[in-house]
């Protein structure tokens, strides 16, 4: 073999390896190990959606606020001790992520089944898809491998996580950062077809919004009459609201309609749209026109970020409780 030629074979072969590197998790690596995993997370969520219609849409943001926190390495599920904060106290968790005793009882089933086996990393990204599956949305196959961390980062939970009042740029830098861009970012938001919002998180917009005094003209007022009704000026932020009032359990297209008609619950919802200029405004209407556009670009986009930096190989460890470092 000629020099040149030598160097071609080996720069393949060195681009396959790095390949490899990158990707190591696939959608088989529990297909003898453990190959009931996915029927048995569905069977887990399908129990819990009888008691709570909600479950879903809280188990897909769990895999999310994990994921842009030291990547999908299950941080987010454990409790503080001496040495870490929990980032379940972070701001944007705190009295607000839920759903951690559903995956307690996926963890509990499997180690029935496969003790020892299956990360509560790769349970949170089976989860997201078992949960959009069962709401009607797509399916997909999850890539899987992923490893549990040995820490937590509750600063970086605070800082790294998107806010529903940040506004669009930031919001997008906040994606960029791990590596997902526009459409990602679009698609992603709309897994709010489906779960409810606490009034705090966007009662801001509807009476004294940026310190106007008035509410934020990018709501329908008939949406805000109804929206005021249920969040009063001084009332709980607690109460739960619909984040979309159309099909509110379902997992369709309609978030990106209500969108166009002036019907985003949260800030950052109605901006993909309302932001001029935006390059988000043609893909929500790609996605509202074209459910089928929406489900192929969403469940991509889950793969995308269920790729953000996993622990594999020997980093880590499958952690017998996800809520607790093993030995601990």
């Amino acid at each position: 073999m000629g020099s040149s030629s030598a160097f071609v074979a080996a720069t393949i072969f060195l681009t396959l390896m790095l390949h490899e590197s990158n990707a190591q998790l696939n959608s088989t690596f529990y297909a003898n190990t453990c190959p009931n995993v996915s029927s048995i997370v569905s069977n887990v969520i399908q129990q819990a959606l009888q008691s709570d219609s909600r479950i879903g849409a809280s188990l897909i943001r769990l895999h999310f606020h994990d994921c842009f926190v030291n990547g999908c390495d299950a941080s987010i599920l454990l409790d503080g001790t001496a040495s870490f904060l929990s980032e379940k106290n972070a701001a944007p968790n705190a009295n607000s992520t839920r759903g951690f005793d559903v995956v307690d009882n996926i963890k509990t089933a499997l180690e029935n089944s496969c003790p020892g086996i299956v990360s509560c990393a790769d349970i949170l990204a089976i989860a997201a898809e078992a949960s959009v599956s069962l709401a009607g949305g797509p399916t997909w196959n999850v890539l899987l491998g992923r490893r549990d961390s040995l820490t937590a980062n509750q600063a970086g939970a605070n800082s790294s996580l998107p806010s529903p009042v940040e506004g669009l740029s930031n919001i997008t830098s906040k994606f960029s950062a791990v590596g997902l861009n526009t459409n990602d970012l679009v698609a992603l938001s709309g897994a709010h077809t489906f779960g409810r919002a606490q009034c705090s998180l966007f009662v801001g917009r509807l009476y004294n919004f940026n310190g106007t005094g008035n509410p934020d003209p990018t709501i329908s007022s008939s949406y805000l009459a109804t929206l005021q009704q249920t969040c009063p000026q001084n009332g709980s932020g607690t109460v739960l609201a619909n984040l979309d009032p159309s099909t509110p359990d379902s997992f369709d297209n309609n978030y990106f309609t209500n969108l166009q008609n002036n019907q985003g619950l949260l800030q950052s919802d109605q901006e993909l749209f309302s932001t001029t200029g935006s390059a988000t405004v043609s893909i929500v209407n790609s996605f509202s026109s074209n459910q089928t556009a929406f489900f192929q670009s969403f469940a991509q986009s889950m793969i995308n970020m269920g790729n953000i930096s996993p622990l594999t190989g020997s980093s880590g460890e499958i952690r017998s409780d996800c809520k607790k470092v093993n030995g601990s």
